[in-house]
């Protein structure tokens, strides 16, 4: 059931952005003039696994006159009033105004739930008007920043609250039969089972295996309790079945297990928990299936306290993902055991159906923690901060925490034991998942993805490029060996062609700078 939430505040305080990042599209026209949304504006979004019906609203003005202005007033009052929440805005960056503190009056008076936003909070800058919403008395304000999407967990865990802790159509779900399928290997003894619950002869039966082979629907009524009884046909190792029509009744079979609400496992009490038996407890629990186990031909056991004992420790052992499944010991043949058969099954369809409120999730996971901190990953421990139900049937989790991708399975293993444990939930299938706040640094790594991968040059080109280069490697190593070069030809000059001194000199009106004296000429006394 979708959680109707009108966004209310102030005009140009980011409701209708915050409106379109909710929607997950641009419905509402956002401009930094103020006033911009005049009439009320619904959309559907998505926030988390949380369904919601919006609602954007115009800037609440303190007029009560017939201008524009007060109409729009009018519209917004009449959206809080047709809501099931009302999400106040306000801007951080300015603080809390007098026409926050007017329209906070107006919301005290309508007696509805209110979640407090700071919006803009994005910078330093907005911490001091974060710290001034206290000052409303709506309760601890949560920083957003409907720009740029940060905060958006906390508005979830904020908005979850109020969207589970109320009953989905429990009126309507009250008058629908529970369905129960009825599973096992073949001679198990499913419908000699059907046919002892409802007391008559509906279906047939006999010692040959294979006697069913449709999906056969039974409507009952157990103490008031409609009840739709599927028995299926016996399911075999996939690799004994080679007949086509066989192939068609375990399909039918497999479909009744995904339809069911509550699955009744039968297994021969002589030799239970086979192969077979343990791949059928499995597919039920990947399913999110309740399930229950029947020990049928239980008049064939002898010392049968000592039994079911035994068998009780060694399903713990063999399938720990539903530990704590009831466990009926009966006999279709002669009754014994069969009154406890349909109470099991409705307490396991109610443990599975189970909704538990917000705040007690949140107490639990702060003992858990306490008690079995999660382990440090690369040198940084893992921060659980609060968990949310988003569904039941099974009933289903969503944690949030900081390395959330990090969180080893053993850990996880052990909060889902420790939500059986802590909410007596023992069988069900629970589902948690682990999500963590979005890092716009890491997306746009993600998105950039990895540079080229560097290959060895041999494999790059071929060719003349690939004979060049192999022809400079050569002369590289062959340097770095230190063989002589060979000498360097001298140039040849033309004659007639002077170069250097002997040009200088030729040229018209130079002289030396020095003289060259003639070896003969004596020289002068001092």
């Amino acid at each position: 059931m979708a959680l109707k939430l009108a966004i209310v505040g102030r005009p140009n305080v980011g409701k209708s952005t915050l409106f379109n990042r909710l929607a997950g599209k641009k419905l509402a026209i956002v401009d930094d003039q103020p006033g911009v949304t005049r009439d009320r504006r619904f959309g559907v979004g998505r926030l988390g696994d949380l369904d919601l019906e919006l609602i954007d609203t115009a800037g609440f003005e303190d007029v009560t006159d017939e201008s524009l202005e007060a109409r729009m007033r009018a519209q917004t009052e009449l959206a809080v009033d047709e809501a099931d929440l009302a999400l106040f805005i306000i801007d951080a960056r300015e603080g809390v105004t007098p026409g926050d503190q007017i329209f906070a009056e107006v919301l005290r008076r309508k007696n509805k739930p209110v979640v407090l936003a700071a919006n803009k909070s994005e910078s330093k800058a907005s911490e001091a008007g974060v710290l001034e919403a206290f000052g409303l008395g709506f309760g601890e304000p949560i920083p957003i920043s409907a720009e740029h999407g940060e905060g958006m967990a906390d508005l979830f865990a904020a908005l979850a609250e109020h969207a589970f802790d109320e009953d989905e159509d429990d009126a309507e779900a009250a008058g629908k039969p529970v369905n129960i399928a009825i599973v096992g290997r073949p001679n198990a003894g499913k419908s000699t089972l059907v046919n002892a619950i409802i007391g008559e002869d509906r279906l047939l039966t006999g010692p040959e295996a294979g006697i069913t082979r449709d999906a056969i629907p039974v409507d009952w009524d157990w103490g008031g309790h409609a009840v739709r009884l599927v028995d299926t046909a016996g399911l075999r190792r996939k690799a004994k079945v080679q007949e086509r029509l066989e192939k068609l009744s375990t399909g039918d079979s497999i479909r009744a297990i995904t339809f069911a609400e509550v699955v009744i496992l039968v297994m021969d009490a002589t030799h239970p928990f086979e192969i077979q038996d343990l791949q059928i407890a499995d597919l039920v629990e990947r399913e999110g299936r309740a399930l229950v186990f029947v020990l049928a031909k239980w008049d064939l056991i002898e010392d049968a306290q000592a039994k079911l004992a035994e068998f009780q420790e060694e399903v713990g052992r063999l399938l720990p993902q539903v530990r704590g499944t009831p466990m009926v010991a009966l006999s279709a043949e002669t009754g014994r055991g069969l009154d406890r058969l349909l109470p099991a099954v409705l307490k396991a369809h109610g443990d599975w159906s189970t909704k538990v409120k917000t705040r007690d999730l949140n107490d639990w996971l702060r003992m858990a923690v306490e008690r079995h901190p999660p382990p440090a990953v690369g040198g940084r421990r893992v921060k659980p901060k609060y968990v949310a139900q988003i569904k039941a049937r099974p009933p289903t989790f969503v944690l949030f925490a900081s390395r959330a991708d990090q969180l080893p399975d053993h850990y996880r293993r052990y909060l889902i034991n420790s939500i059986r444990e802590s909410f007596d939930l023992p069988g069900v299938p629970i589902r948690l998942s682990v999500r963590s706040n979005k890092n716009p640094y890491a997306e746009g790594e993600a998105k950039g993805g990895p540079g080229p991968a560097k290959t060895a040059p041999s494999s790059r080109k071929t060719g003349l490029v690939a004979k060049r280069r192999k022809a400079a490697a050569e002369k590289a190593r062959e340097g770095a060996e230190g063989k002589s070069k060979a000498p360097k030809k001298p140039k040849k000059v033309k004659a007639g062609n002077p170069r250097g001194r002997t040009a200088k000199l030729a040229r018209p009106g130079v002289k030396p700078k020095r003289a060259s004296r003639p070896a003969s000429s004596p020289r002068k006394p001092r």
